[in-house]
């Protein structure tokens, strides 16, 4: 049985490298809400800067078990890109089931939208995860740098140090490394680049980010590592300090408050959050970063989810609504699939959305504080292709 698997695994491995990526997608937004535009304004929302929106009571149902068209949005979501995004997760496949849903869904191609949603709805069950949770967004951003520290750039990218603990899954070391204050205090001789103070602090809590040098090339910063402490997030004590308004703790806000009082003052800010992330550079494809599951994140299709409760690969039907920042889409409602974690995804029924790359994709990500609930999407090996 061990070598049936492996081989249906490889096979499908092969062929869905295969298959072309969809692009990003906008919200997945009933007909009745397509002209409720939001505005642009940027708002904190997977790095835990804001209080989670107020949980409504998921809906009943039997089992978890549901039909697709107990799927608020599943009529007007695009299929196409659903079995487009499922194909291109194909290779973590590691399970039966799955690895045959594959096998089925490579030996067809391409389908257009009908074909996509009847593949879908034969091969997959819905199943309600229970209770409610949180959505939030993440996207990847790009900032400037320089080679050499000077004027504002006096914040060093610092690889990871060579005696920092390897485990399979470095947001979940112990604390026992060292915090934030520590790291900052050592020398930075090995500095990978420079950057704004309030830039880099950004970029530890999006894990990733595209570098762009003064006459020279654009980086991709990756994620390699961080010291295991905690995220907190900076938002709440600022309020309480008085520094930001009850209703005013966007990330413009903070990044600008950051930046007007860049030095002590905002170091102290900035090191509340005694979690710090350390960076290898490489070049940049123009492509979007691969998650923590080793394949690239499809925009508006990809999900960063706890790894504790669920495996890479997975699909999920999401639906999100009642945000609780102004300006938000009304619901985000979709096929997206696990193919990344965070140090803040934490439970069952929490998910980070990722969005894209640049700062249009920063501003839609910055809006997503949603009431979530989670529909695992569980592939049917007697159904027939």
């Amino acid at each position: 049985m061990r070598v049936w698997v492996l081989a249906i695994v490889l096979t499908v491995g092969g062929l869905a490298g295969c298959v072309t990526r969809s692009p990003g997608l906008r919200p997945a937004i009933a007909p009745e809400q397509a002209n409720n535009t939001p505005s642009i304004e940027r708002r904190e929302s997977s790095i835990g800067l804001l209080p989670a929106p107020e949980v409504a009571p998921a809906p009943p149902a039997a089992n978890g078990a549901v039909d697709f068209s107990d799927l608020e949005g599943w009529a007007w979501d695009d299929h196409a890109a659903d079995f487009n995004a499922f194909v291109s997760s194909c290779p973590l496949a590691r399970d039966i089931p799955t690895a045959i849903v594959c096998q089925r869904a490579i030996a067809l191609g391409r389908l257009d939208e009908a074909g996509a949603r009847r593949f879908l709805e034969t091969n997959f069950r819905p199943e309600r995860l229970p209770d409610a949770g949180l959505l939030t967004a993440y996207y990847t951003p790009i900032y400037e740098a320089r080679s050499h520290p000077g004027g504002e750039f006096t914040a060093p990218v610092r690889p990871r140090p060579a005696d920092l603990p390897r485990r399979s899954n470095d947001a979940g070391l112990d604390p026992a490394y060292a915090e934030r204050s520590e790291i900052e205090a050592r020398p930075a001789r090995d500095a990978l680049a420079w950057m704004r103070p309030e830039d880099l602090f950004f970029l530890q809590i999006q894990g990733s980010g595209v570098l762009v040098f003064a006459n020279g090339p654009r980086l991709r910063a990756v994620y390699d590592g961080a010291n295991g402490a905690t995220f907190l997030g900076i938002a709440a004590p600022m309020r309480r300090q008085g520094l930001l308004l009850d209703q005013d703790t966007s990330s413009e806000k903070i990044r600008g408050w950051l930046s007007a009082h860049r030095g002590p003052d905002a170091d102290a800010v900035m090191r509340l959050n005694p979690r710090y992330v350390f960076f290898r550079l490489q070049p940049d494809d123009g492509a979007e970063p691969s998650g923590a599951a080793g394949l690239r994140l499809p925009p508006g299709r990809a999900l960063a989810v706890d790894p504790a409760r669920h495996t890479m690969g997975e699909a999920f039907w999401v639906d999100a609504t009642s945000p609780s920042l102004s300006g938000a889409f009304p619901s985000y409602r979709r096929m997206a699939i696990a193919l990344d974690s965070g140090g803040a995804i934490r439970g069952d029924v929490r998910a980070d959305l990722y969005m894209g790359v640049g700062p249009e994709a920063g501003l839609e990500a910055g809006r997503v504080r949603h009431v979530l609930h989670l529909f695992r999407l569980t592939p049917v090996i007697e159904a027939i292709p």
